[in-house]
């Protein structure tokens, strides 16, 4: 009888037991461009692609079009653009130029999102797994390799 209430016990505990925390590069709370909070845990667990880009790069101008066709087309996958390296008013003035509202921007201010993934130049995709395993990519992907690198992240391909 002590055997079968101590199973059930250790059954209850297991039950109750809480999620374990999200990885440490992902427990941040940033400010998105409209100034809601965004906390980066919600990231955890799930597939993600974080654009690290400043509204003065070319090669983030030139691939914008692109990044938002692709989020459009992988609505299942969260899209998280983070922008650094300038004022408010020009992130908000490039989101709205290249018509990219269609996922949240962070205006990472201090850079700290950035130095948080070990992002060192832009643009600069992160591709996080499920697992929260986290790739980089430094430049400017064809539109083509965007599509298979965030397709691999549904399909669990790693």
């Amino acid at each position: 009888m002590r055997i079968l209430g101590l199973l059930l016990g250790i059954l209850l505990l297991a039950g109750c037991a809480e999620k374990a925390p999200a990885p440490e590069k992902f427990q941040f709370t940033a400010k998105t461009l409209e100034g809601a909070e965004f906390r980066g845990e919600m990231l955890a667990g799930k597939p993600a692609v974080l654009w690290f880009w400043t509204p003065w790069c070319p090669s983030c101008n030139a691939e914008a079009k692109t990044v938002a066709e692709t989020a459009k087309r992988h609505n299942k996958i969260q899209f998280v653009g983070v922008a650094a390296q300038d004022e408010l008013d020009a992130m908000k003035k490039f989101v709205s130029d290249h018509e990219m509202s269609g996922f949240p921007h962070l205006a990472d201010l201090d850079g700290s999102v950035w130095k948080r993934f070990g992002v060192t130049a832009q643009p600069t995709f992160a591709f996080v797994r499920d697992d929260g395993s986290v790739e980089l990519l430094i430049g400017a992907p064809t539109a083509e390799d965007l599509d298979q690198r965030v397709s691999a992240l549904v399909q669990g391909d790693h």
